[in-house]
């Protein structure tokens, strides 16, 4: 239970004392927190100093998701952890904008960063989370996003809430342990539960319900669209989507460029030699499980049944895998593989693994990389059953 000495406190950071600290720490280092403290609170009671502190330190954090506007919203430290990346939620508010809705009730707001996404899709947003301070972090950010006319923050729980006239639902439920502090991977520990998130979301004409991107596939309902995006090659999330008119497909969503894959349910082709190219999909489509569909746009193969690298004889640009040129296919072995490298002079090798038992930095550090200035990029992976070391480099770049 929030303490009412914590809002109490949230709401002084709201008032003018509150707002002229935040300013003068806007731009603060931490590492000289002690000294800002000291010196601050000489002239402002050291309760407010120490939430001032605090929101400061969670507003550098939540700059990665939020950019600029990070610098004037209100976190808590939960909120910063469950809260949507702005590109992700952005994403998704256009495509319910492009659905025809207009009003939603966003159940598990947190600190409101999926219903100020909506709200600038032109979308009123009824947000509902149970935290009362979690929910004054919330109506802190409409206010000072300037979105406070088209958010209705309600401190509730969101099961007794009802959505009846509303055009669609989204549901973000807690993935992540208040007491134990890590990630829950069972949809059924969910806060609430995902089976309960899905019978809220069958309740309006469209909704959206965001889970871990790791969820297995079976556990997804047969009747929906799934769809997993990743930002910046980060998977970030997946999404089932209520009422597209796409039940039952799969899709990767690749964000900033907003490139998206609908599955075509392709059988995963059949294995074969590796050829000039390798492929490496995007996690969206891996999590997806759109590897033949890429596999497909290519002209490729698989490199082994059970291992998601394509290869193909041709380059085929597709913005859905990163595309590597290879100059050599070999039988893992350090020994032969630091002695070509030192042949070739080369000092900057990324390593990647999918399928391989060795870890990147254990075979760096074996490798004793000199001072060479040329870059080469070693896949560690199998090819049908056997550990293999795959040489190469980025499409476009010389060897």
């Amino acid at each position: 239970m929030v303490r009412v000495t914590d809002l109490d406190t949230f709401s002084a950071l709201l008032a003018p004392e509150g707002q002229r600290l935040l300013a003068l720490l806007r731009d603060y280092d931490p590492a000289d927190e002690l000294a800002a403290a000291t010196r601050l609170r000489r002239d402002h009671p050291a309760p407010l100093v120490s939430a001032a502190l605090g929101q400061a330190r969670l507003r550098q954090r939540a700059a990665a998701k939020f950019g600029p506007d990070a610098a004037r919203m209100y976190f808590t430290p939960h909120g910063v952890e469950q809260s949507t990346r702005a590109p992700v939620a952005a994403h998704r508010a256009a495509r319910l904008a492009a659905l025809g809705v207009r009003t939603l009730a966003d159940l598990c707001c947190g600190i409101g960063g999926d219903a100020l996404a909506l709200a600038r899709a032109g979308i009123r947003v009824l947000a509902v989370d149970r935290d009362p301070l979690t929910c004054a972090a919330a109506r802190a950010n409409a206010e000072a996003l300037g979105l406070a006319d088209r958010i209705e923050v309600r401190c509730a729980d969101v099961t007794e809430v009802d959505t009846t006239g509303y055009d669609a639902v989204f549901v973000d439920p807690a993935r992540r342990s208040k007491v134990r502090g890590g990630r829950i991977f069972d949809p059924e520990a969910y806060s609430p539960p995902l089976s309960w998130a899905i019978e809220a979301a069958r309740t309006a004409p469209h909704a959206a319900l965001k889970i871990a991107p790791g969820v297995p596939h079976e556990a997804l309902p047969e009747d929906v669209e799934t769809e997993w995006i990743s930002d910046a090659g980060d998977v970030k999330e997946a999404v089932l989507w209520f009422g597209t008119g796409r039940g039952g497909t799969r899709r990767a969503t690749l964000l900033p460029s907003g490139d998206s894959l609908i599955g075509a349910g392709l059988p995963n082709p059949e294995p074969g030699p590796v050829g000039g190219w390798l492929y490496e999909p995007d996690g969206a489509v891996i999590r997806a499980h759109l590897v033949a569909d890429v596999a497909e746009q290519v002209g490729g193969r698989l490199i082994d049944p059970t291992i998601a690298y394509v290869t193909a004889d041709q380059l085929v640009p597709t913005p859905y895998a990163t595309a590597y040129a290879i100059t050599d296919v070999l039988p893992f072995n350090v020994k032969k593989l630091k002695a070509l490298l030192r042949e070739r002079g080369v000092g900057i090798a990324v390593i990647k693994k999918r399928g391989s038992a060795v870890e990147p930095e254990e075979l760096r550090k074996k490798l004793k990389l000199g001072g060479g200035q040329r870059s080469c990029t070693i896949f560690l992976t199998r090819v049908a059953g056997a550990p293999t070391m795959l040489l190469g480099h980025p499409a476009g770049q010389d060897a």
